[in-house]
């Protein structure tokens, strides 16, 4: 190891403690994440304050080391990438430090996990709507981050929509405390929209105040099959009319996904029968089971005598209930179809049938044995895509799946990330979904705030030419 990064996480040790820095076996051990492992970190510091981030972040700053922030480590474009350089893991971060039950609030660490925060807030009446498949693993300031979207956006926004403050510490450890518990605060510029969705690279997220909602007393869920695409935005919005604002979830499924988690090897079956064209899981809470539960019922059966739905199913119980969301969310099944590549994309509803029939047909005359799976948050525009069965998972193919899954949306107008963020998987497309003038505008903020290039390096935006740091 060279002197000066030895000297550097002396130093570190010193600042956090000799257990808060990990190193060698450790700290690669550390770097294993939820999908693959991250890269080989000169350490991993394991700060337990917003204080020791800033004590640790003067540090890097001063030696000009690249620090990468680590949440729960569960994101898909490889934001969390981390050789060469510091890694910053929040995983001692991670209390729950308060909940206001009467400004309905929560005040949280960086590193406290999503389902142990839906947990602590429904004990005490209250709701938090952000849910993902990686609920039990990934944090608040990973989500923040990231500005999750998940299954409720439709009706709850996604996590933009869902932080009152953060706290957050600059590249130079600078600490920005902007704890508001205010709905409405219009005193100039809102400052923590500069860390939301900005991956770790403006900023590393150490607290943050949750706007909660009063815990829904009803929730139903049904699963109903669709003959024909021009159906699925009828039925969207013949439900948010029926249901007067509860729709909360309308997740729709293409057949093959749906029988790829509803056939062997995967545990879950069918609730209706293989053989339609699309299935969608429609979910809504309320306020009033017995009402809402009738409306939920009346509303389907409407859709199905006008012939918008061929069939559905309600869930009886909870236990029904969570065997239907089991099944969207029994995304590993994909893994069967390795070697593939995976893609999350937003754009108009109406171009998704257009956009899928075009890279089908590339993709089978490039590769007649391919499969493709399709699911995601259709209510929000946004869908995952997953091509598989290629030859190989090389560079070459990657960049030639992409290519027609990018240069379809590109002429829709789409974006090449609805809701996984650009990390370095999806930095040279980012020009694809934003104008040259809004790039050139996040380059300057990215200057402004980092002027050493030290925080995510290489994420989201090309690195930039700097002073090599002393080795």
């Amino acid at each position: 190891m060279p002197a000066a990064t030895e000297e550097l996480i002396a130093k570190l040790k010193s600042a956090l403690g000799e257990g808060s820095v990990l190193e060698g076996e450790a700290a690669h051990e550390k770097a294993q994440g939820a999908w693959s492992h991250l890269g080989s970190p000169r350490a991993v510091l394991r700060p337990a304050s917003t204080e020791e981030v800033s004590k640790a972040l003067v540090l890097c700053h001063q030696a000009g080391v690249g620090v990468v922030p680590w949440g729960g480590k569960t994101g898909l474009v490889e934001g969390a990438a981390c050789e060469g350089m510091i890694a910053l893991s929040v995983d001692r971060m991670n209390r729950i430090e308060e909940i206001d039950e009467t400004g309905g609030t929560a005040t949280v660490e960086a590193g406290a996990i999503l389902q142990a925060l839906c947990e602590a807030v429904e004990a005490k009446g209250y709701f938090f709507p952000l849910d993902l498949g990686a609920r039990g693993s990934a944090t608040i300031g990973g989500n923040i981050s990231t500005n999750a979207g998940g299954n409720r956006v439709l009706r709850y926004g996604m996590m933009r929509d869902m932080v009152l403050g953060v706290e957050a510490v600059l590249a130079d450890g600078t600490v920005v405390s902007s704890l508001n518990k205010l709905i409405k605060n219009n005193a100039g510029y809102d400052l923590k929209q500069l860390f939301i969705g900005s991956e770790g690279t403006l900023g590393v997220v150490t607290r943050a105040v949750l706007r909660l909602r009063p815990k829904p007393v009803s929730q139903d869920t049904a699963f109903v099959a669709i003959e024909d695409f021009d159906n699925l935005p009828k039925l969207l919005r013949h439900m948010e009319r029926a249901l007067g604002g509860t729709l909360s979830a309308y997740e729709v499924m293409w057949e093959d996904f749906y029988k790829l988690v509803t056939s062997e090897p995967a545990k879950g079956r069918p609730p209706i029968p293989h053989g339609h064209p699309y299935y969608v899981l429609i979910e809504s809470m309320g306020g009033n089971q017995e009402e809402d539960s009738a409306r939920f019922e009346a509303a389907l059966t409407e859709a199905l005598e006008q012939g918008i739905a061929s069939d559905a199913v309600i869930a009886k119980n909870q236990s029904e209930r969570d065997g239907m969301w089991a099944l969207r969310d029994d995304v590993a099944q994909v893994v069967n179809t390795y070697p593939m590549f995976t893609f999350d994309v937003s754009l108009r509803i109406a171009d998704m049938e257009s956009y899928i029939a075009e890279i089908r047909e590339a993709f089978l005359a490039k590769w007649p044995d391919y499969s493709l799976m399709v699911f995601g948050h259709l209510g929000d525009g946004n869908l995952h895509v997953i091509p598989g069965r290629f030859p190989d998972a090389s560079p070459e193919t990657r960049l030639a799946v992409e290519e027609i899954v990018y240069g379809a949306l590109q002429k829709r107008q789409g974006s090449v990330s609805a809701e996984h963020g650009i990390g370095l998987e999806k930095r040279p497309y980012l020009g694809w979904s934003r104008s040259p003038e809004e790039v050139a505008l996040m380059r300057t903020l990215k200057q402004a705030l980092d002027p050493k290039d030290i925080l995510n390096p290489g994420k989201v935006l090309e690195p930039v030419p700097h002073a090599k740091a002393a080795e």
